[in-house]
């Protein structure tokens, strides 16, 4: 078991780690993090003699015949649930340094910088058959440093939780009753299950009002093109365990052919409800996924 000084170095590495994404990222300026920054009202607090009587509700006191002052809190720009499929299909390729999940961690620590950047509320959602942990939206310090601690746990333990089944079009619908107020929905997942049922979830989550960008991450090589040597290999499902032995050069066009017809669809089917559809190749760099982010923030500001 790791101590605490361990658990705040991994911390500490993943925020960097995000950091340096970003900094490749934005080359040159960018938007002020303070645009479109304001307060709210929040809530009354009694007031105390030697005050500053600037912010005394003067209708609440004729009311009431006591001071109270009106407090307020920082109002974000928006404010941003990502959600992670965590199921055990995210840790293919298993035999390489960067899986779908180590890949989406990065991304999504990556955002979480670029968010707090621009003032954005962020929360996180782990979820696989069940959802793990779901932290709402925030923007302060403590809250940051709290995602970024479960998503170096969830990179640091992911490999020991092997079978580890999906469900997320059940989790989605419970995540849109769960965020009670308007948001933009980040989610990165590989989407390997029944379209249709996965339709109605995203629906759901614009039924609620809120704006979706699915960050589609798959391992293009041998998850699309099925690119593996004229051999025979054996596949292993990673959620049930289920064998299967073949030769690949006999299945790559009907798997290639299977896998266009279901991505053609899925991205169809996004465009069509007007959700953000994100195909990311994890060898590529964060790029797509921090422009992807940035373009629809930049759409929602200005509505």
């Amino acid at each position: 078991m790791k101590n605490l000084k361990e658990e705040i170095q991994g911390i500490k590495l993943l925020e960097l780690k995000a950091k340096e994404i970003v900094k490749g990222f934005l080359i040159g300026g960018h938007k002020s993090p303070m645009h479109g920054y304001s307060v709210e009202f929040a809530e009354h607090k009694m007031y105390n003699t030697g005050e500053s009587i600037r912010h005394i509700d003067w209708k609440l006191y004729a009311r009431t015949e006591k001071l109270y002052q009106k407090k307020y809190e920082e109002e974000t720009n928006l404010r941003c649930q990502i959600i992670i499929d965590v199921s055990s299909s995210m840790l293919y390729p298993k035999d390489k340094e960067q899986n779908k999940l180590s890949f989406s961690i990065y991304a999504a620590a990556a955002l979480v910088h670029l968010m707090t950047q621009q003032r954005d509320g962020v929360g996180i959602t782990l979820c696989s058959d069940v959802i793990e942990n779901h932290l709402p939206a925030k923007l302060n310090h403590t809250h940051i440093q709290y995602v970024y601690s479960i998503l170096s746990d969830l990179l640091n333990n992911a490999n020991k939780s092997l079978f580890r089944k999906t469900n997320i079009t059940n989790t989605l619908h419970q995540i849109a009753e769960m965020i009670h107020q308007r948001s933009l929905v980040i989610i990165f997942s590989d989407m390997l299950y029944h379209s249709d049922d996965l339709l109605h979830a995203l629906q759901h989550l614009k039924y609620k009002k809120h704006d979706v960008i699915v960050f589609h991450v798959l391992d293009y090589d041998t998850e699309v093109e099925f690119e593996f040597e004229n051999r025979p290999y054996e596949f292993v499902d990673l959620e049930t365990g289920e064998r299967i032995k073949l030769q690949s050069l006999e299945y790559k066009e009907l798997f290639q052919n299977t896998m266009k017809s279901f991505l053609n669809e899925l991205k169809e089917n996004c465009q069509r409800f007007k959700i953000d559809f994100v195909p990311v190749d994890i060898k590529n760099n964060y790029h797509e996924v921090l422009q992807g982010y940035l373009i629809k923030r930049s759409k929602m500001l200005k509505r």
